[in-house]
């Protein structure tokens, strides 16, 4: 069975695709099959039908806020995001997309408005402090070109209204993290230092 939805504790996570730019170091999806006890891998991307059938009929009992996050970057599958997006506003959840922000790449063109339009919280994976660093640590198909585009895609969003959110992990140490602070500060864009999984 494909598994389109997830749920971690109270939470909502939505599956949209085993495809990525990325083949980051430190990804969740290395050498594992899901995420609490729900298996990942999926043989087909879903429509927007195939997500809605799948999540719980009793919506109000979860958190109001879910997740496109799964094992692939969600803006690859742009069409089901959206509509599913429009499809959890008119139920009263919100919603938030974690990406690695090379959506205009991706789609080769920018993306953002409905980006903004379909994803209340934008978290954006800056991952680090320069293209190079980050070409070392996440292995883009895109090269360090990827960084730059990353950027001007936070930016975008940031400007067409988003509520954008940068986010590194821990594991790039002490040094890195305060160079992405300061990026991220000059960009007035929050950053969240999260823990290696």
């Amino acid at each position: 069975m494909n598994n389109y939805v997830y749920i971690i504790g109270n939470k909502i996570y939505i599956n949209l695709t085993n495809r990525c730019s990325n083949n980051c170091d430190f990804c969740i999806r290395q050498g594992r099959e899901g995420m609490s006890g729900t298996a990942l891998w999926i043989d087909d991307e879903p429509t927007a039908a195939d997500v809605i059938e799948q999540l719980p009929t009793n919506l109000d009992d979860y958190e109001p806020e879910v997740v496109f996050c799964g094992f692939g970057e969600p803006t690859y599958n742009l069409e089901a995001l959206d509509e599913v997006a429009s499809y959890l506003h008119c139920v009263d959840k919100t919603t938030r997309i974690n990406t690695n922000g090379q959506a205009n790449l991706i789609n080769k063109e920018d993306v953002t408005e409905l980006i903004v339009t379909s994803c209340d919280v934008i978290n954006v994976s800056l991952n680090e402090c320069n293209a190079d660093k980050y070409q070392q640590h996440c292995n883009s198909i895109f090269g360090t070109k990827a960084y730059e585009a990353m950027l001007e895609f936070a930016t975008l969003c940031k400007q067409k209204g988003g509520n954008v959110i940068f986010s590194v992990v821990d594991s790039i140490g002490a040094k890195d993290i305060a160079e992405c602070q300061r990026l991220a500060d000059r960009l007035h864009i929050p950053l969240r230092i999260r823990a290696k999984e």
